[in-house]
């Protein structure tokens, strides 16, 4: 699918995933739990679900939102070991292509600013409504069923 405005998919940080693994700490400091994934938890690191047998951490971490009364820490899935991370940030994950996800926009604040459920068969147009509208700064992918933090989106060269 196209990127018809130009937007970047946003994994969780490489970074911040090296110093999770290092100190065994999630962003409430609580220690980081280690599983053997049964298949198909989705993986914030690489974005796409994760095959049976692979090793994980299971961590609280905080999506990129402005400090204020809308920060949260929620739960996330990542490999244990350092991965390629995803195919690729300028375009919709493609492994996650037609599940459906709610798409939370944030402004510059922090604060929520909208959203939309979609399909998806086409979250590229959900994105384009959405970030067509300049008081928004971020979007956040989240899981419908269960609400969890999947990917930030935001607007190249932002």
């Amino acid at each position: 699918m196209t990127n018809p405005i130009g937007f970047v998919v946003h994994p969780i940080p490489a970074d911040l995933l090296d110093t999770v693994r290092r100190t065994g700490r999630d962003a409430a400091d609580r220690p980081v739990e280690v599983a053997t994934a049964a298949g198909g938890e989705p993986l914030r690191c690489c974005l796409r679900d994760a095959a049976p047998g692979e090793e994980l951490l299971l961590f609280g971490y905080a999506p990129p939102v402005a400090a204020g009364p809308y920060r949260e820490i929620g739960p996330v899935f990542a490999h244990a070991a350092p991965c390629s991370g995803p195919e690729s940030t300028d375009a919709y994950p493609a492994a996650w292509r037609g599940q459906q996800q709610v798409l939370r926009a944030y402004d510059r604040r922090g604060r929520i600013h909208g959203g939309r459920r979609h399909d998806g068969g086409d979250p590229e147009s959900v994105i384009a409504e959405l970030l067509a509208d300049p008081a928004v700064r971020q979007l956040h992918s989240r899981n419908v069923v269960h609400g969890c933090y999947m990917f930030a989106v935001e607007r190249a060269g932002e």
